[in-house]
Parts: C-alpha cells; sequence; structure tokens
C-alpha cells in the first residue's frame, strides 16, 4: 500500500492519474537490407539443389551420400536464413523478440532482414481516430448531460504499446472514455458564475484540458495524443426543455436589461436637450410625469398610443 501523495497539482491541471514507469523503451532493432539476403537465400538454394542433383552421376556410395547431405543441409540452411526476411510497409513497425526478450524495433520500410530465430510482430504506426458514444453523465451542478468525442491518436512506442498494455486499442478506447466522464462531471454545462468554466461556454479550455488528462493517461501505452475533440454535448431529454426555457428566460433578462439600459440614457438625453435649448421649463413633477412616459414608450413592447389632455398636468 502506497503513502498518500500530498503534492498539490498546479493550477489549471486536471486530476490526472499517476500511471507507472514504463519498464521498456522502444530501440531500434538490428538488421540489414533485404535484397542482399534474399540473392543470397536463393544462391544457397540453387547450390543445395545442384549438388543433390550432381550426386545423381556419382558411383561411389560415399561420395553420393556426402553430396546429398551437403546439399540438403546447404538448402535448409539457406531456406532459414529466408525465413529473417521482413517487408516492412509505410506506416507499419515490426516489434522482435528473441526467446522472449526484446530486441527492437524495425521502422525502417521495405524488405529487412534480421536473426531468423526471432519473432516479429507487425504494429501500425499510423494516424488513427477514436470516437465515443454518446456517454450520459451528470455535470458538476448534477443535471444530466450527453457529450461524445473523438480523439486522433498514433502509436509512438511500440514497445511499450506491445509490452505495457494488453491491447492498447482496446486501453485508448477505455481511458478515452475515462477521461471524458472526468472532465464532464468536472464542470457544469452552463456556468452560472461569469468567472467559471463551462462546457459549453469555454469549449477551447475544455478541450485543452480534456487533450492534458488523455496524454497522461495513455502515456503508459505509448501513445501520442495528437487532437481530442467533443462532438456531441447536449443536455439529457429529460431535462432539455426546462433547460430550454432557462436558456430562453435568460436570453430575454439580457435583452430587456440592454433595453432598459438604453432607455435611461435617450430619457437623460432627452432632458439635457430640453434644458440646454430652454424649449420648456420643467419642475421635478414634470420631469418625472416625461420621464415615466418615456421610459414606457421604449421599454414597452407594444406601440404607444397617443392620449389628448385638454386640461392640465395637476387636473
Amino acid at each position: 500500500m502506497t503513502a498518500p501523495d500530498d503534492r498539490v497539482p498546479a493550477a489549471g491541471t486536471p486530476d490526472t492519474p499517476e500511471m507507472p514507469e514504463p519498464r521498456v523503451r522502444e530501440v531500434p532493432a538490428h538488421s540489414i537490407g533485404g535484397g542482399l539476403a534474399l540473392i543470397l537465400g536463393l544462391a544457397g538454394l540453387l547450390v543445395g539443389a545442384a549438388m543433390i542433383v550432381s550426386a545423381v552421376p556419382v558411383t561411389a556410395v560415399a561420395g553420393k551420400a556426402v553430396l546429398i547431405t551437403g546439399g540438403i543441409l546447404v538448402a535448409l540452411a539457406s531456406f532459414l536464413a529466408m525465413c529473417g526476411l521482413n517487408m516492412v510497409a509505410p506506416g507499419e513497425a515490426r516489434v522482435v523478440q528473441l526467446f522472449g526478450r526484446y530486441r527492437g524495433t524495425i521502422r525502417q520500410d521495405g524488405l529487412r532482414w534480421v536473426n531468423p530465430l526471432t519473432s516479429r510482430t507487425k504494429i501500425s504506426t499510423r494516424v488513427r481516430n477514436h470516437e465515443t458514444a454518446v456517454l450520459k453523465v451528470n455535470d458538476a451542478y448534477g443535471n444530466p448531460i450527453e457529450l461524445a468525442a473523438v480523439v486522433v491518436w498514433r502509436v509512438e512506442d511500440t514497445a511499450q504499446a506491445t509490452f505495457e498494455v494488453d491491447d492498447y486499442v482496446e486501453f485508448v478506447s477505455t481511458q478515452t472514455e475515462a477521461a471524458v466522464r472526468h472532465i464532464a462531471i468536472e464542470y457544469p454545462y452552463d456556468a452560472h458564475e461569469e468567472d467559471g468554466l463551462s462546457l459549453r461556454g469555454n469549449a477551447e479550455e475544455i478541450t485543452e484540458k480534456l487533450a492534458v488528462e488523455l496524454r497522461a493517461r495513455v502515456e503508459a501505452a505509448g501513445v501520442q495524443i495528437i487532437e481530442s475533440r467533443f462532438t456531441h454535448l447536449a443536455y439529457a431529454p429529460e431535462i432539455a426543455s426546462a433547460m430550454l426555457q432557462r436558456q430562453q428566460a435568460g436570453a430575454v433578462v439580457a435583452a430587456r436589461r440592454q433595453i432598459v439600459e438604453g432607455a435611461v440614457g435617450m430619457v437623460e438625453m432627452a432632458l439635457d436637450r430640453i434644458t440646454e435649448q430652454d424649449i420648456v421649463e420643467l419642475d421635478s413633477e414634470r420631469k418625472a410625469a416625461m420621464v415615466s412616459n418615456l421610459m414606457v414608450v421604449l421599454c414597452g413592447d407594444r406601440s404607444a398610443q397617443p392620449v389628448l389632455n385638454t386640461g392640465t398636468l395637476y387636473q
């Protein structure tokens, strides 16, 4: 049982898991060009066949046995040597093992030759996409939301991908889902506070945090995360209508606030212009009535209905 870690994570860094240090790192395997090895192997097979054929006219039993045995041995040795040939395509690698020990990785494409007693495991180093299913989780406020993400990745260290995890493809899939769930429960869908991060309002910052956590999670498998993005983000169907009403209410309040601010400025400007140009002298009650009428006209959502006053303001 390990002691608890009392270190405080850096500000802005998600709570990423601590993976064990890798026991093996990728090194280049000792290999030579396969063209020369292929020519030598074919030549050995021809020499072995020629020795066997040349033993037919020989009458001496001992000489015939030597030629036949020698020819068989040369042919078998040539065939065994040719078993060390490997075709490596671009975007692929070969992980070489000798009696269970890691001997290196062949990344150079083309025909290569290594020790024929070794085993070679093909592993793809091409760029891959992984898209998670639509996950249903609760955000930081406890609201059920649905989200999905796509991750672009590739194998960077073939030795770690082969020996550190059972199945690096499944490992990336599982860790991606875990990272997406962890990010979802750390932040709300919409932040009520203006300075708080939210999944919808701060997509770039949240995506960067997701990428940092993914790199920490899959580093043990020798995988490089190239890019990660959310492809789906929405409230769960059971609360979608209620949250839509809340968003609409917020939009209405924001619009009303802007209308009121504009109306106050227009009323202030009208009073200043009337006072500067000395159009009419207004006392406090007349100013209050004018402000009330202007605010009603400017802030109302219906057209104003004019009223003709045949008396005075005080009657």
